[in-house]
């Protein structure tokens, strides 16, 4: 076990139904799970008749799980880090029909983040977070736990919270309650022909909550904001005050001031700011 690694395994048997339940996957279905661990939630998908490609990052638990599975036709193990892995797997086998995890605490943000910016689609993906995390996915403009990468999620997806988990029901028991997570592409998703680019512009507009949205695009660097005349054009023609802070506008508005600043040239397309 690595404490380093998040490793908490979820031994509540009654949680691992509900959770294959909100995958919603019909049997032969393509799904990837991110860090399968010891295989509990693997036996159960592949029990359902599902096509599973698990990730796993520890080389001693995908030894296991070659052993235990390995003589499976439908069980595919890809080890290594999903961040670094992923796209790999995309190219060789196509985009899985859902993706369900136990996310890492520490990586939960990054694994979401990276499938959301440059992953194709996926029609459904179900991931048990720290509760927190869950919180500011599904986050509203105004709320505490609205952040950029609310924006980021409810942007691309429809964000659902199923259910919590207590820390009784994982083993070894962290300190703080889970949350299952559910989320569905959106048929219009915001900004979905530069998602990255927006991405990184949110990042921006949220860089310090306390300052107005205003003085933190003007924060950006020269290459990527030439001139607060252009910024200050775009926020009153999009009818958006200028002491008006990131937090309190909705990602369509967002959106909007992206797509302005783009047009102008004040800010490049896909920016790599």
């Amino acid at each position: 076990m690595s404490k380093r690694l998040g490793q908490n395994f979820l031994v509540n048997r009654n949680a691992r139904e509900r959770l294959l339940a909100e995958l919603g996957a019909p049997p032969g279905a393509a799904v990837w799970e991110i860090g399968p661990g010891i295989g509990a939630m693997t036996a159960l998908a592949l029990d359902a008749g599902l096509d599973l490609t698990a990730f796993e990052l520890d080389h001693g638990f995908a030894r296991l799980l070659r052993r235990v599975f390995g003589d499976r036709p439908y069980f595919h193990l890809v080890e290594g880090d999903f961040l670094k892995t992923w796209k790999a797997a995309l190219a060789e086998k196509g985009a899985p029909e859902r993706l369900f995890g136990n996310l890492p605490y520490s990586a939960a943000n990054a694994i979401v983040a990276t499938l959301i910016e440059d992953g194709p689609p996926i029609p459904r993906m179900v991931f048990t977070v720290q509760k927190e995390a869950a919180l500011r996915m599904a986050a509203k403009p105004g709320s505490k736990d609205y952040s950029a990468f609310s924006v980021l999620c409810t942007s691309a997806c429809k964000v659902r919270l199923a259910f919590d988990i207590g820390a009784s029901s994982f083993w070894p028991a962290p300190r703080v309650t889970s949350t299952v997570v559910v989320l569905l592409p959106r048929a219009h998703p915001v900004a979905g022909d530069d998602r990255k680019g927006f991405s990184t512009f949110v990042r921006a507009a949220f860089s310090s909550r306390r300052k107005t949205l205003r003085n933190n695009l003007k924060a950006l660097p020269p290459a990527a904001a030439k001139g607060e005349e252009a910024l200050d054009e775009t926020l009153v023609g999009l009818g958006i005050r200028a002491d008006v802070r990131a937090e309190a506008l909705e990602p369509e508005q967002l959106a909007a001031v992206y797509d302005s600043l783009v047009n102008m040239g004040r800010i490049p397309y896909h920016s790599t700011v």
